[in-house]
């Protein structure tokens, strides 16, 4: 006999619309991962009481855990949909696999949100290497293998969200910048080249929204689905930024 999964999805039409459930019944196959599951639902857009409705819309691309397009929060947690694994969800005790929107970010519709406010703070921070050719200069500053093991795990973030919506002070009344983008501050800032925009990123750091809106729930380091140590940046960002507000006030 086959089996059936009962999936509810929180759907909202555009964002200016109100959302509400639809419950679909999707047959089990072995190995399935949610994404898997919008695609049956999108195949066939029939709710369990038999109504046709739309397709979900939701965000998918690498199916491998590596672009974040496809963060949302699957029974009350915030992941990946393509490494959310319906039998692990299963054997959590899970009998309806319920899937919702991240909250902190605008709705577009149904599942897909607009991470644009995550992006701009990453822009506020200078998040990249500044370069002026791509002509060959030559060999550039040697790194040493402990900066290089100390920066690559900040080097795997993929701008998810997780991060921030697992953030109590990430919220629509806050200017908090948030986790991720503390992090990639701290990573271009360890960065040889990347170090001439060292001052502009710790200027957004100590300001309005920066380091001192962290309130420490350490929310962030339990969700990251790449296990990067963000905890850590937010402490190395907290003593740079004490620094670097001590060489202001001497005027260096």
């Amino acid at each position: 006999m086959s089996r059936t999964l009962e999936v509810k999805v929180l759907r909202q039409a555009d964002p200016h619309s109100g959302s509400h459930w639809e419950t679909f019944d999707v047959a089990y196959e072995a190995g399935m991962n949610v994404t898997t599951v919008m695609q049956r639902i999108a195949a066939n857009p029939v709710t369990a009481d038999h109504r046709d409705t739309t397709p979900v819309a939701y965000d998918a691309c690498c199916l491998e855990e590596v672009c974040g397009a496809c963060t949302m929060v699957i029974n009350d947690r915030v992941r990946q949909a393509c490494s959310a694994l319906v039998d692990t969800l299963l054997a959590d005790g899970a009998g309806v696999i319920e899937v919702r929107p991240m909250t902190k970010f605008p709705v577009i519709r149904d599942l897909v949100v607009d991470r644009s406010p995550m992006f701009q703070s990453l822009k506020r921070v200078k998040a990249w290497v500044r370069v002026d050719g791509y002509y060959d200069l030559g060999s550039g500053p040697r790194v040493t293998r402990q900066e290089q093991e100390e920066a690559y795990p900040l080097s795997r973030c993929m701008s998810c969200g997780c991060c921030v919506e697992a953030c109590p002070q990430f919220n629509d009344h806050s200017a908090f910048i948030g986790p991720a983008t503390i992090s990639q501050a701290v990573l271009f800032n360890s960065h040889p080249t990347g170090k001439v925009d060292r001052d502009d990123r710790l200027a957004v750091l100590s300001g309005v929204g920066g380091i001192v809106d962290c309130g420490n729930s350490q929310n962030c380091v339990k969700v990251c689905p790449k296990d990067i140590p963000l905890t850590d940046s937010i402490a190395k960002a907290g003593r740079d930024t004490t620094t670097y507000k001590i060489r202001q006030w001497f005027g260096r």
